[in-house]
């Protein structure tokens, strides 16, 4: 049988988040800048700042994050990578389509969950086969706002405003036009102004010209101007480059909040990416946005996004030139969205051509209700190659430099994309990072970042090339090596005690964690104990598990009673984690169906575009479980897929069962 349109070229078959569905068409016209490291989640929330173009500089040991901030080092940062920027317009995708190897021998080489310490279960029940995210509208992702409403794309009004230029603001300009205008902003043209002249002149017009170059143009003024009888519109700085990431302020009416809250409808693409897409549209940096958490890439995902002094008519008008996108519900507040804000996110999923019969299905989704899953980090936190995410931030901890350089840069085995392997090649027989850095077409990946800041300040300070990589992603690191600890603990915690509280396991009392004591056992459920993410503020368990955390960190060279380190930033304080999540409004229901293309049921566009919901017959070819379920932020949707199937959700193991169902 044939699976239409999934690709087993590159990374995406099942259950990451790599897009197989998407054109080749589609995928030529995006510029590749993806990292190589991102832990693209199924609704999982990261820590982290709105844009990579905010993120400090190097880190200097005992440095804080606010020293960071105002260093110059940042400025120049910031400047370098607008160069870069510059420098990356119109280059060719080298290497897209050079992979000698498919996707399924590439991945012969990726982790397995057992390589990430995820090997238990917490139903007897047995398991049976299913395909996850055969197509990326398979899993579609609601957020849930902090008031506990779920977000949902069903008004695509724009907010009455007087104080808005009149729509044919928006159509006015020629693109050739718009593309001066845009040089003129970005100052990437050596004039001063430009002019455009007025044809069919009357006030009106002249009206909605200036109108139109003011709201698409943020730090441009405009007046009029007669030359040998003919009436010119133009346009000029009225400041410096500050004005490209401040929009005018004198331009936004007093009376509405200066924060443009909608919600973003997206399919098949990252939060950052889909940020990245409409700050170019709309010509403005990247960092006036702001959100509550990063929404998976392969997903249709339904979020709030708020972003500083952009209409909601000038929103709008992107409905009509972006595919996969959909913007709507505005309303304007007086405060921007804070990264974790959100109570978590509701997800539908299909999981198509499954095996089990109606009373395993029962089952399964029975004790997911009621029991609910372990709460691993899901394989997504550990990368995609045969040099994990966790082995370079068990380097960093050990303040191993040339490691986490080597680990980072050297060739490995797995799945990428073919300048990065040209890249490898070239640093492992050279050494040389302006060398290597000439092999990547796109310099914004981790990869290139590094060998930027190799360039700058020399093999003999990693540290420094290092923190040239965004902050975020530089914690990445740390954080998958403590999500790698926390695994294996919850693991061998399972093993030794089983899933009921047992004197010496952790609770929290509101955000302090204290021990079950033998004499209150009875009063804690399993779904009460938390386990420590290792740190130098979190106290271990009172049992034998407290012994494998030392053990575990003594192994790789790293005390456990010391997790502070010279550079203030790889610090790690700790955290608790829930080892038992229980998802709530949790449904479900078998469907019969005869075409594996089919979408299995309306997503929040179909809905506002009046399709009706697909109809099923009592019997088909195949069979599908959709599941319906919300989570808190930070736990892996993946993971509770995987207590229902009993199957590994690697890309490696995945990708076997994928590849054998085509055959």
């Amino acid at each position: 049988m044939e699976m239409t349109n999934v690709s087993l070229k590159r990374g995406c078959l099942v259950v990451e988040d790599n897009d197989g569905v998407a054109s080749q068409e589609e995928t030529k016209k995006q510029k590749v800048s993806e990292c190589c490291l991102i832990d693209s989640q199924d609704g999982v929330e990261h820590e982290g700042l709105h844009s990579s173009k905010d993120e400090p500089g190097p880190p200097e040991a005992g440095s804080t994050k606010k020293d960071e901030k105002n260093s110059s080092a940042h400025v120049q940062e910031e400047e370098e990578e607008e160069e870069e920027e510059e420098e990356e317009e119109g280059l060719p995708e080298t290497g897209e389509e050079e992979e000698p190897e498919s996707f399924a021998d590439m991945m012969k080489h990726g982790l397995t969950e057992l390589d990430v310490g995820i090997t238990k279960f917490v139903s007897p029940h047995e398991g049976f086969s299913g395909i996850l995210k055969e197509r990326y509208s398979d899993f579609v992702v609601h957020e849930i706002g902090k008031d506990g409403r779920i977000s949902h794309l069903d008004d695509l009004s724009v907010p009455v405003d007087e104080e808005d230029p009149p729509e044919d603001a928006l159509t006015v300009l020629t693109a050739e036009d718009r593309q001066q205008l845009e040089e003129l902003q970005l100052f990437k043209n050596k004039e001063t102004n430009v002019a455009i002249e007025v044809i069919e002149d009357t006030k009106e017009k002249r009206t909605i010209i200036h109108q139109a170059i003011k709201s698409l143009f943020p730090g441009l003024e405009t007046k009029t101007e007669d030359r040998e009888g003919r009436k010119y519109i133009v346009a000029y700085h009225a400041a410096g480059k500050k004005a490209l990431a401040n929009p005018r302020k004198h331009s936004w009416p007093k009376s509405r909040g200066s924060y443009c809250h909608f919600v973003l409808y997206k399919e098949n693409k990252d939060t950052m990416d889909a940020i990245n897409v409409l700050s170019k549209y709309l010509r403005v940096k990247p960092n006036i946005f702001s959100y509550m958490g990063t929404k998976d890439k392969r997903a249709i995902t339904v979020q709030e996004i708020a972003v500083l002094k952009i209409s909601a008519q000038r929103l709008a008008h992107l409905n009509k030139c972006l595919m996969n996108f959909k913007l709507g519900n505005f309303s304007y507040q007086k405060t921007p969205l804070k990264l974790g804000e959100l109570q978590g996110n509701h997800f539908t999923v299909v999981l198509r051509n499954i095996t089990g019969t109606e009373e395993q299905v029962q089952q399964a989704m029975q004790s997911l209700k009621e029991t609910g899953f372990i709460n691993y980090y899901g394989m997504q936190r550990f990368g995609t190659t045969a040099v994990p995410t966790y082995q370079v931030g068990r380097a960093i901890l050990q303040n191993a430099w040339t490691e986490v350089m080597d680990l980072i840069l050297k060739p490995r085995s797995g799945a990428e994309k073919g300048y990065l392997v040209k890249c490898r090649e070239e640093w492992a027989k050279t050494k040389d990072p302006a060398s290597a850095l000439k092999k990547l077409p796109v310099k914004r990946c981790v990869e290139g970042q590094l060998l930027r800041g190799l360039s700058k300040y020399g093999m003999k300070n990693i540290v420094s090339a290092f923190g040239i990589i965004p902050r975020n992603n530089r914690l990445m690191y740390i954080h998958s090596y403590q999500s790698y600890v926390w695994n294996n603990m919850v693991s061998k915690r399972i093993e030794d005690y089983g899933l009921k509280p047992v004197p010496g396991d952790l609770v929290l009392k509101g955000a302090t964690a204290t021990y079950i004591e033998e004499d209150d056992v009875n009063n804690y459920s399993i779904h009460d104990v938390v386990m420590p993410l290792p740190g130098f503020d979190v106290i271990y368990p009172k049992h034998k598990i407290s012994e494998a955390y030392r053990e575990m960190l003594t192994a790789d060279n790293l005390d456990i009673d010391n997790m502070r380190h010279t550079i203030r930033d790889y610090s790690l304080s700790g955290a608790y984690r829930k080892i038992i999540i229980r998802p709530q409004n949790v449904s479900w229901e078998v469907i019969a169906y005869d075409d594996p293309k089919i979408p299995l049921f309306n997503t929040d566009v179909d809905n506002l575009e009046g399709k009706p919901p697909p109809v099923f017959a009592t019997e088909g070819k195949y069979r599908a479980l959709k599941m319906d379920f919300s989570l808190p932020p930070s736990t892996y949707a993946t993971m509770a897929i995987r207590e229902v199937l009993k199957m590994d959700t690697s890309i490696k193991k995945q990708t076997q069962l994928n590849t054998h169902w085509l055959r």
